[in-house]
């Protein structure tokens, strides 16, 4: 017999005697009957397994119901599965290749034995629900390797061939619905039935295996919720986030615009250049007040250096490379190797750490053309960068000083933000131990702060262990912006090192550091959180006055001249239109701040403003209007 036991939630421990092949749903609904109802998933003895599955050995019993993270992602991926099933039911022929859960959602990417357009997709919907209907038994099956790769040649499905080619393990999983069978390691909910509240939301296209050399595929993407009141929400929010798309709002309010002659390199418009600067001074005011001092390096440099950094051997298909006079040059990805050429270019000394080098790199790196998404998936981009080169006894101390400097920052947008630990990757460079020191000291660094993190297992960078922000906008997207990673290879690859008190030479410990991360991506999330209206420090143009007839233009520009020179950025509307259509245009453009000048205004000297939100604010003098948006701009609301 095995034991199983189970935690309640005042904290008592709960044991039951099992047969080794006594199901989990059987063997829960003895510890939890009102959980086992609920669930969709277990985790036993630390392993998520279908509630079919045996105890075997037994050990500590975890149930997770839809509304929980992990539960969820499950009723996902099994929403993919009955996706896959319905589409081959329809269209008979269709091969399939992967079908991962995403953020809120999963796709799979198929080969459909006919062209798929959105307008299929109803149709699709329409056969899951039948499938639900049916609620047909969800049943894994192990079998060995060679006898799944015979099964899958048969029927033709050479992507899984290929998958099931690459695997180094003598058994594999297939999973069963009906008709319809998929490899997958699983786990699943136990049948078809426990689905149902799912939306197909687009098509696109995608490359197998990511390679552009290789089969063109239909990606559909789709969505799935424990109920049917959440999944309306999120296709409202959906909605919403179509409503503030910024590639949209950034062409109506002349911030940046595409061209055919540069796909993935975006320009930025007058305006747009505005609000870029105003977010890099904000950066650069508060990085000097912490000791930073900025440099630039070269956009391209040999590609030597890229072998020595790494990056030629884990980054190099995103590379873009050139030549000069017969030699290989890279053009950078990163502004890291840059950063260390700097700081070996003379002595330093114990006492000259911490040295805090910031940088606003510009960058390049190669992106399918099927993933380019407005500003948030370009091939040119700017990096809030800094390189933080420590003594290994100031890691704690200085990662404790860039948590306060990020949420300064992001507090000045109205940002949440979660923190998150990624640890050792599969390709990680370095040793183990090097890699559990170095992450023992970010450990340390937050623990020390008090902030909640959640941990990541394998997804750190392959040159060493990061902590992740990802700010949540006023949709509830999350976004991963700003970094801190802890580099254990770049003092060794680049001979970097420091006298210490004993006169011997020591290597430093290196710390990337981005606050924005992407300013380009930053910049887009930033119109789509305000929907355009941004606070009046970003605001390309934060008071348009509007003169009422052609008389009142000479007082309208005297007064934009005299708030100019205090630093405002003010136009005057002279066009020969109506009030009521200037100020409509002004709402449109989502300009903070409209005085009206008539000759009421003229005569008293005032001026008559309204505000883009609160409306008419009535006759001010133009001093007012001056200090009121100097203290908004100040204080950054």
């Amino acid at each position: 017999m095995a034991q199983v036991w189970m935690k309640s939630p005042d904290g008592q421990t709960v044991a039951v005697e099992a047969r080794p092949d006594e199901p989990v749903r059987a063997v829960a609904e003895r510890l939890a009957p009102e959980a086992a109802q609920r669930a969709v998933v277990a985790r036993l003895g630390g392993t998520l397994v279908d509630l079919a599955h045996p105890v075997g050995e037994g050990g500590q019993l975890e149930l997770f119901d839809p509304f929980s993270p992990v539960g969820i992602d499950v009723v996902r991926h099994s929403t993919a599965h009955l996706m896959a099933q319905a589409l081959q039911r329809l269209l008979p022929g269709t091969r399939l290749a992967i079908g991962p859960t995403i953020e809120d959602g999963f796709y799979y990417d198929v080969a459909p034995s006919r062209p798929l357009s959105a307008d299929d997709l109803p149709a699709i919907e329409a056969e899951m629900r039948r499938i639900v209907q049916e609620d047909l038994p969800i049943v894994r099956e192990e079998i060995p390797r060679e006898q799944a790769l015979a099964f899958f040649r048969e029927r033709g499905d050479k992507y899984k061939v290929e998958i099931l080619e690459e695997l180094d393990q003598p058994t594999v999983s297939l999973y069963r619905q009906g008709e319809f069978v998929d490899l997958c390691r699983g786990p699943h909910v136990p049948s078809t039935g426990r689905l149902g509240h799912f939306r197909l939301l687009n098509l696109a296209g995608a490359y197998w295996r990511g390679d552009a050399r290789r089969d063109q595929l239909t990606r559909i993407y789709g969505t799935a919720f424990p109920t049917q009141e959440a999944l309306e929400e999120y296709v409202r929010m959906l909605e919403e986030a179509a409503r503030r798309d910024h590639r949209r709002i950034g062409r109506e309010l002349g911030l940046f615009l595409w061209v055919d002659e540069g796909p993935g390199f975006p320009f930025f418009l007058p305006n747009g250049v505005i609000v870029r600067n105003a977010l890099v001074e904000f950066s650069r005011a508060e990085q000097r007040r912490r000791g930073y001092q900025e440099v630039m390096t070269p956009l391209i440099l040999r590609d030597t250096l890229w072998r020595r950094s790494g990056h030629y051997e884990h980054y190099r298909e995103n590379m873009y490379f050139t030549e000069i006079e017969g030699e290989s040059f890279a053009i950078k990805p990163m502004n890291c190797p840059g950063a260390y050429l700097i700081y070996s270019s003379d002595v330093r000394s114990y006492r000259d750490l911490p040295l805090r080098l910031m940088e606003f790199g510009l960058v390049h790196r190669h992106e399918l053309s099927g993933v380019l998404n407005g500003l948030k998936r370009v091939r040119a981009f700017t990096q809030d960068d800094a390189h933080i080169f420590v003594r290994p006894d100031q890691i704690a101390d200085e990662v404790m000083a860039v948590l306060e400097l990020i949420e300064h920052m992001y507090g000045a947008f109205g940002f949440p933000y979660r923190i998150e630990l990624s640890t050792r990757p599969e390709n990680a460079m370095g040793s183990e131990e090097l890699w559990e020191r170095a992450t023992q000291a970010l450990r340390e660094a937050l623990d020390k702060s008090g902030r909640p993190y959640q941990v990541n297992e394998g997804e750190g960078a392959f040159y060493g262990p990061k902590i992740d922000f990802h700010v949540r906008d006023s949709l509830g997207r999350s976004w991963q912006c700003g970094t801190v990673q802890l580099d254990l290879m770049a003092a060794e690859r680049f001979d970097l090192t420091y006298v210490g008190a004993d006169g011997q030479r020591h290597r430093p410990v290196v710390i990337h550091r981005a606050l924005f991360g992407s300013l380009e991506r930053f910049i887009a999330v930033l119109v789509e959180h305000y929907a355009g209206a941004l606070p009046v420090w970003l605001s390309p143009v934060q008071l348009r006055l509007i003169p009422v007839a052609d008389r009142h233009r000479e007082r309208a520009e005297a007064v934009a001249a005299e708030l100019r020179q205090a630093g405002l950025r003010v136009e005057v509307d002279g066009r020969d239109e109506k009030v009521g259509y200037k100020i409509r245009d002004a709402q449109l453009k989502k300009i903070p701040y409209m005085a009206v000048v008539g000759d009421r205004e003229v005569a008293s000297g005032q001026l008559s403003v309204r505000h883009r939100s609160e409306g008419e604010l009535g006759a001010m003098s133009v001093e007012s209007v001056k200090q009121r948006l100097l203290q908004e701009i100040q204080a950054r609301r």
